[in-house]
């Protein structure tokens, strides 16, 4: 792969697919607007060269699940390091015809022959980096059986012509931003480890490619190209798989690495075997209107549910803005007590649901909070009285939320029928694993190190086939059975309390959706201290926290959402990060 300089003329200049083909810009691309409001579809992204493929899928009258392919595609080529079809994710579609919504749960999966010490040496978990540098935390990816799902149950439109933009766009490039030097940048010391990830992430010498010149991946392009021609089933058999399996077990290391990378034991039975799973959402009422999440293996849709039903018996929206913050802060710490213990893939453990859930449960967690802060860890409760079950020998085992960034990515798209998606899909960590796949332009995932690798009891353990727990939370709210809005973002374990914050913002504090994304946030997650970003850290809420025992720790920032609310029946308002890892792209088919 080569990358090389364009005039700001040439890189304006637009190209056309071949016939019957979406129109792609070329590499550069005018500025990106993290508002845009108006009729007929809504599409918002952290990219701009995402966005326009989706809206034109809109245009010729693809829904949102198409559009929401097409975008997605487009981010494996632009934001390798935080998805891709190395990784997996989850779906939230609502669907007009039906009035109901549905997930779809793409998770990567185990290999098979893993077990709960599958990560320890020497009778001791690795440390974090020897673990996700390897073979072993690469799961069997499951986005390409994700999309062919979705499109195969709600899409309207064939995958090899929504995969035209994302073909085009790897093959001829885009201009390097400061946001794709600087992941690349955090990861030579790895990347350079391995040939083929040197080959196509780091210039001739040892580099990251450098900002305003183009980044182009042909062997990507190559392969999206194969699995549009002949469908989702390469990817997980034939020359594709082979070449996964292989750089799993033996990761292609350069003469001079200079780290340990342990060989992982995916197969091509773990690949053939995989499959993308259709499941109910989470759903709970809140102010009356239904907010709909993913449920297990995601922590997501029952963390921000707890949360919030505990939050309904406070008045937030005639408090002071501190006292918000504080009830705030308390509920996501019990919550995430809850969803340490007790949620995993529900193949595996009787995650008690139902209980989590529940109105008797948040109520009781609820007298715990006081108008001082807890301290943390705080234990869990006990939701199985309220699951219909009891609590004797099923209780889960606590954990503690490891503090570790992780990178992602969500994608929010609406249609003229009033079809919706919210979609969160990642490779884990920023460069997933560090291998590049032979041949094929693509990062695997590190997915396997949110298990809670170093137990060998917790609900969470790592076992063969198990997905990962995960906190991604794409998040549909409807209102009178018709959509409200819709949000999501990528953060590790600051997603819940991202999408949360937002709710809160929009739903009880009257906040603009765009207002409510752009707010300063914070993170509690059952740790000794909150994070948040640094200008919070200069408000007079933020005083007024600490004097009831909050403490904080400052990181530059939080989160990076996209959300689309319904102004209207019609009238749409496509919202993204103003700032935030470089401002996202909100675009609407007719703008008003």
């Amino acid at each position: 792969m080569r990358r090389t300089a364009r005039s700001v003329l040439v890189s304006l200049l637009a190209v056309v697919t071949a016939a019957g083909g979406l129109v792609v810009p070329a590499v550069g691309a005018a500025s990106k607007q993290p508002v845009a409001t108006g009729t007929g579809g809504a599409v918002s992204t952290v990219e701009l060269l995402a966005s326009r493929p989706a809206i034109r899928v809109l245009k010729r009258g693809g829904n949102a699940v198409d559009a929401a392919v097409a975008a997605a595609a487009v981010l494996g080529v632009t934001e390798p390091f935080s998805a891709g079809i190395g990784g997996g994710g989850f779906m939230v579609i609502y669907d007009r015809s039906s009035g109901k919504v549905t997930t779809i749960d793409h998770r990567e999966r185990a290999p098979f022959a893993m077990h709960p010490e599958s990560f320890f040496e020497n009778g001791e978990p690795l440390p974090f980096n020897d673990a996700r540098f390897s073979g072993l935390s690469a799961g069997v990816p499951g986005t390409v059986r994700g999309w062919a799902q979705a499109l195969r149950r709600y899409g309207t439109m064939r995958l090899r012509t929504l995969l035209r933009p994302a073909i085009r766009r790897a093959r001829e490039g885009f201009v390097v931003d400061q946001v794709f030097f600087d992941q690349v940048n955090g990861n030579v010391a790895y990347f350079d480890d391995i040939t083929t990830t040197e080959a196509v992430f780091l210039d001739a010498d040892g580099t990251p490619p450098d900002v305003g010149t183009v980044f182009r991946n042909p062997d990507l392009a190559r392969t999206y190209e194969r699995i549009a021609n002949r469908g989702p089933r390469v990817f997980y058999r034939g020359g594709i798989a082979r070449a996964m399996v292989q750089a799993v077990q033996q990761p292609p290391l350069t003469s001079d690495a200079d780290h340990t990378w342990r060989p992982g034991v995916m197969t091509l039975r773990d690949l053939e075997a995989y499959r993308s799973l259709e499941r109910k959402p989470t759903r709970v009422n809140y102010r009356g209107v239904d907010v709909f999440g993913m449920g297990p293996p995601s922590s997501g849709g029952s963390t921000i549910g707890e949360a919030l039903n505990i939050l309904e018996g406070y008045d937030l929206r005639n408090l002071p803005r501190e006292q918000v913050l504080h009830y705030f802060l308390e509920a996501s710490r019990l919550a995430f007590a809850d969803r340490n213990a007790y949620v995993a893939d529900p193949a595996y453990f009787a995650v008690p649901l139902r209980g989590l859930l529940s109105e008797g449960f948040a109520a009781e967690r609820r007298e715990l909070i006081t108008e001082e802060a807890a301290t943390s860890p705080v234990a869990p409760g006990d939701p199985y009285p309220y699951n219909g079950s009891s609590s004797s020998g099923s209780r889960g085992e606590a954990s503690v939320t490891v503090e570790r960034s992780g990178s992602t990515t969500h994608l929010t798209v609406a249609d003229r029928s009033g079809n919706v998606v919210s979609y969160t899909f990642t490779i884990e960590s920023i460069g997933g694993n560090g291998i590049v796949v032979p041949g094929t332009g693509f990062l695997l995932n590190n997915e396997l190190t949110d298990f809670d690798y170093g137990s060998t009891t917790h609900p969470n353990r790592v076992q063969g086939g198990k997905r990962p727990r995960s906190s991604m939370s794409p998040t549909i709210v409807l209102q009178n059975g018709r959509p409200l809005l819709a949000v999501g973002s990528p953060g590790g374990s600051t997603i819940i309390t991202t999408v949360l914050q937002i709710l809160i913002n929009r739903l009880d504090l009257g906040m603009t959706l765009p207002e409510a994304i752009a707010e300063l946030r914070l993170s509690q997650r059952n740790t000794p201290t909150t994070l948040a970003e640094p200008a919070f850290l200069e408000t007079a809420e933020a005083e007024a926290l600490r004097a009831r025992g909050h403490e904080f720790t400052s990181v530059p920032e939080i989160g990076a959402a996209t959300g689309i609310e319904f102004l209207t029946r019609r009238l749409m308002r496509a919202a993204a990060e103003p700032t935030r890892r470089g401002g996202g792209s909100a675009l609407v088919v007719n703008p008003r």
